[in-house]
Order: structure tokens, then C-alpha cells, then sequence
């Protein structure tokens, strides 16, 4: 908050864990503290705002504790989930029946699931990549929410997919680099995303058990880039840690 209007917080500034601290799982020793840096540039939000990159490294943690105690991710989340919050574990059980999850992908294929709750909106996804030729290709992915009432259900579900999209665009390629002091990339042309021939075939579920309404714009985003890096841990045993990507992994352009 300093940063953007040169005032401090009105108590701890939250908007920097955000997606981390807030999350509803029943984790009985959890802390989440935040450290802020001195930057060179002016930075400013992004779509879900503290909840993008938090949610990244949260849940991308919640999967490897999930390997690390030999146990299926999906599960492993909902077990911790299901006693805090009802409708967020629906989430986790809607996307898992809408993929078939078995924990056991086809053969050439990799599956990651993800959650992040966000603008009162739980969300769920499950990410698969497949192994071509050419190189690695973001295949599918299903996506479960439950924001409460919805009064367009259209238009929610089409913000559901463009956050995805954004957020595996993100995660898939986009980089801000500089040179000489200035950023090189200015558009698309040298600033890749998704397209239509790299998007996932998408599935949408929306429930309507939350209690309260919860946002639509944002929510889609924050799970997706943990769904794409744990479906590639799960198909190449490589544990991303570094942003885009495709510095780690052959993804298709």
C-alpha cells in the first residue's frame, strides 16, 4: 500500500499474503509472514491482485507436502479442507468427478489439481499436459467454483476460463525483461500467451452452496499456474521453481 499511495497500511497489509493466509484449510500449526523488498521499478497489481502469486507458491507447496506423505494431491487437500470450509471442499470434489481424477493419468499425459480461494470465490482446477512430438501441450482442464448465487451464469463461466487462460498464460510464457534499463518487450508480438491452437479443452462447473456471493473476474486466476506446474511435476518428476515455465519445460508455442 505504500508503495502505490505513499501511506502506510491501517494495520499489517494484508493485500501482500493475501491467497496464502486466507486460505481455508484446518492446519492446526500455520503461519504465513510477508517481507517486502526495496524495488528499482514501480510495480503495480496484477489480475487477483496478492492472491496470483501467492496462490502459486501456496499451493504448489500443499502438493509437494502431498508427494513428500506418499499421498494422492487431491486428496490430501480435501482431507485438510473438509472441516473448515463445506463449500470450498465442494469444489475439490466437483473437479475431481468432472475429470475422473484417479490420480492415475493416461499413459503420456500429466495431471495437476490446484485451489485458491479468492474474493469469496473457491475455485478448483485440474490441469492436463500431454507429451507430443513438438514438445509439451496444455491439454485440458476443468475448473469448479462456487461463488453462491449466480445471476449469469454465461458470463461468470467465460470469466472462469479467461482468468484460467490468463493465469496459465502467465505462467506458461509471459516474462518482463530489460535491457539497458528499459523493458524490451512492448506487445503480444514479443510477449507470448496462450492462443486458441495452445488453449485447453475447458469444462466449467459452477455451484451455488456458498452462503455469500463471491466475485467472478478474478477468482480463475490464482489456481491456475500451481494446476499447470504440478501437472508437469506429475509428468516429468521436475519440480519448477522459477517462472515462466517454458525456461523449464518444452511448452508448445
Amino acid at each position: 500500500m505504500k508503495r502505490l499511495t505513499g501511506m502506510d497500511a491501517m494495520g499489517p497489509d494484508k493485500v501482500h499474503v493475501e491467497g496464502a493466509f486466507d486460505q481455508p484449510y484446518a492446519i492446526p500449526n500455520y503461519r504465513i509472514e510477508g517481507y517486502l523488498t526495496d524495488l528499482d521499478m514501480p510495480i503495480g497489481f496484477w489480475r487477483s491482485v496478492g492472491n496470483s502469486v501467492n496462490a502459486f507458491m501456496h499451493d504448489c507447496f500443499l502438493d509437494e507436502m502431498a508427494h513428500a506423505a506418499g499421498a494422492d494431491p487431491l486428496a490430501f487437500r480435501l482431507e485438510l479442507m473438509r472441516g473448515a470450509h463445506a463449500p470450498s471442499a465442494g469444489t475439490l470434489e466437483a473437479v475431481a468427478e468432472m475429470s475422473g481424477w484417479s490420480g492415475t493419468p493416461p499413459e503420456g499425459t500429466g495431471r495437476g489439481v490446484a485451489f485458491a480461494w479468492s474474493f469469496g470465490t473457491p475455485v478448483a482446477q485440474v490441469v492436463e499436459v500431454a507429451r507430443e512430438e513438438r514438445g509439451i501441450r496444455i491439454a485440458r482442464a476443468w475448473i469448479a467454483a462456487d461463488p453462491g448465487l449466480v445471476l449469469d451464469p454465461g458470463n461468470f463461466e467465460a470469466q472462469l476460463v479467461g482468468g484460467m487462460v490468463y493465469g496459465l498464460s502467465a505462467a506458461a510464457f509471459e516474462e518482463i525483461t530489460f535491457d539497458g534499463g528499459r523493458v524490451v518487450q512492448q506487445n503480444f508480438p514479443d510477449y507470448e500467451a496462450l492462443r486458441l491452437h495452445t488453449a485447453p479443452e475447458t469444462e466449467v462447473q459452477l455451484l451455488q452452496s456458498n452462503p455469500h456471493m463471491g466475485g467472478a473476474g478474478e477468482p480463475g486466476t490464482p489456481p491456475a499456474m500451481p494446476a499447470l506446474a504440478n501437472a508437469l511435476y506429475d509428468l516429468t518428476g521436475k519440480r519448477a521453481r522459477e517462472l515462466p515455465l517454458s525456461k523449464s519445460f518444452d511448452l508448445l508455442v
